[in-house]
């Protein structure tokens, strides 16, 4: 049986793949932002094998959720689930980043950097993400006047392209982005048309499974099924340049030199 971190898995998407795969004997790591969204979630973190704390938003916070996924052990896979969707403004998270960028981009970005190195790794992202600018000018939204649905389509089309790029660079590690659908959870609203449970079989079996289809990498999925992601994914020269912006971005370097 497997060890997998899920960050926000206290509802949504990622509480339902925690169950999942609780539910199949593996060892799952949960993640909350808060002790309060901790408490809402006891009788499946009495089930599972740890619970990290920490905001997201925070880059000292998730240093602090790496070093407690690493002081359980080192995970078989990594699931960033974690993300927020139409904020009404900018914000400024304490580093000084706009929130929606540093929730869906900058902290799977570090938390990539600071985790030990599992053998899988699944990032979510959206059918959005083929809205999202090629353009990585202003990434942080420090001169455009604020867009909530295009910061979160960007946002998805950087953590694409990221998920991209560490299958070209790790190739020791199985990499691949997810794109859930439109489905019903608070984030997608009530009517979402989307199938729920596929919404994350797909990232528990990616995860999880030992089928010759699962153990790929570089791909974008939507329901078990390989899909072709914008172009910039794929892009070697768009994943370096967005690489080299996070690494200016965080002070973090994800990648050797020249890479």
């Amino acid at each position: 049986m497997s060890r997998i971190f899920i960050t926000g898995s206290t509802d949504g998407l990622g509480l339902a793949a925690a169950r999942t795969l609780i539910s199949q004997g593996h060892g799952v790591v949960l993640h909350a932002r808060s002790r309060e969204r901790a408490a809402a979630i006891t009788e499946t973190s009495a089930t599972a094998l740890g619970l990290v704390i920490g905001d997201l938003a925070s880059a000292a916070e998730t240093c602090s959720i790496a070093e407690q996924v690493n002081a359980i052990g080192r995970m078989d896979a990594v699931i960033h689930n974690a993300g927020i969707y139409l904020e009404r403004s900018r914000g400024e998270t304490p580093e000084g980043h706009a929130k929606t960028l540093a929730v869906n981009v900058l902290a799977p970005y570090l938390l990539t950097a600071w985790i030990t190195r599992p053998d899988r790794l699944i990032y979510l992202t959206s059918g959005m993400h083929r809205s999202g600018a090629s353009s990585l000018d202003d990434i942080d939204w420090q001169r455009r006047p604020w867009n909530a649905s295009q910061a979160y389509s960007e946002s998805k089309l950087y953590i694409a392209t990221l998920a991209a790029a560490l299958a070209r660079h790790w190739p020791d590690v199985l990499s691949n982005a997810v794109d859930p659908g439109w489905v019903p959870t608070k984030m997608g609203g009530a009517g979402a048309p989307d199938d729920l449970e596929m919404g994350h079989l797909t990232q528990t079996w990616l995860a999880t499974s030992d089928d010759g289809a699962a153990r790929v990498s570089g791909g974008y999925w939507y329901h078990r099924q390989r899909r072709e992601a914008a172009v910039e994914v794929s892009d070697v020269g768009f994943q370096n340049a967005l690489v080299g912006r996070l690494t200016e971005l965080t002070g973090v370097r994800l990648f050797g030199e020249g890479r």
